[in-house]
């Protein structure tokens, strides 16, 4: 009779779910919706021929996810980490263009990063800023290249 073994456990990771409902509207408006948030219009962008030009598209919508995700994340670090930080800030560009693939879509993204903070926590903060980098959820789920710049400033030089 062969030697019984113990079963082996399974390990989980963490999962977590994110449902969002989109509705037409009419011509290229929706509207999404999360439970418990409010409603969001979402339309093309005028370079594709939207005619909503004041309401938001998927495009700004992936490029802020992006940014929003490195601002939170650091904002996160930072609290943590208990560095005071007296503003902060991230701009994001994304580039369309005909890819290595054939398709048409974003070819790469920039992420500029502007924290203001002490000047002696000034590398504590880049290295936050770094690690808000590489844990930030959506630039990691992105298939293409997200460059970030990360600046680092006294408190008041925004003002300048």
């Amino acid at each position: 009779m062969a030697a019984q073994t113990a079963p082996t456990p399974t390990v989980r990771t963490k999962e977590f779910e994110f449902p969002v409902s989109v509705e037409w509207i009419e011509g290229k408006l929706v509207a999404a919706m999360v439970e418990g948030k409010q409603l969001i219009g979402i339309a093309a962008p005028p370079v594709f021929r939207g005619t909503h030009p004041a309401v938001w598209s998927p495009e700004d919508f992936l490029v802020a996810s992006a940014a929003s995700c490195l601002a939170v994340t650091f904002a996160g670090l930072a609290a943590r980490e208990g560095l005071t930080v007296t503003h902060l800030a991230v701009d994001g560009n994304g580039v369309c263009g005909q890819r290595d693939d054939g398709r048409f879509g974003f070819t790469r993204m920039q992420l500029i990063a502007r924290i203001e903070t002490d000047p002696a926590d000034h590398d504590k903060a880049r290295v936050l800023a770094e690690k808000a980098e590489a844990t930030c959820l959506i630039a990691a789920s992105l298939d293409l290249p997200v460059e970030t710049v990360i600046k680092t400033e006294a408190p008041g030089a925004a003002e300048r």
